[in-house]
């Protein structure tokens, strides 16, 4: 069984920086791809980006502003966040997948396995 432990959500003010980061523990991480996801209050989940097992390649929602990258060695994904605003106040998963290829997975029932989540306020 693979668990997701996200950390580095708090509170930035608009146009600040956050790094959140997404360990892994069970399973192989190498050869799993991942993915971040954001719900918003009152709307459904969203695709962020995603980046396969290798860390070759990388797929984003339209978010210029982001960048996912991944270390195998410590068995941990990263969101980097620049710019925020206050309409990126979300709850930010993680998420992975066993299936094989480097896909895009940009839907929500694609992933396995997901983190508890953690909060992301951007004040204005």
């Amino acid at each position: 069984q693979v668990q997701l432990v996200e950390s580095g959500g708090g509170l930035v003010q608009a146009g600040g920086s956050l790094r959140l980061s997404c360990a892994a523990a069970g399973g192989t991480f190498s050869s799993m791809a991942m993915g971040w996801f954001r719900q918003a209050p009152r709307k459904q989940r969203e695709f962020v980006a995603s980046i396969s097992g290798s860390g070759g390649a990388t797929y984003y929602a339209d978010f210029d502003r982001f960048t996912i990258s991944r270390d195998n060695a410590k068995n941990t994904v990263y969101l980097q966040m620049n710019s925020l605003k206050p309409e990126d106040t979300a709850v930010y998963y993680c998420a992975g997948t066993d299936k094989f290829g480097d896909m895009r997975y940009d839907q929500a029932n694609e992933y396995d396995y997901w983190g508890q989540g953690t909060q992301v306020t951007v004040s204005s």
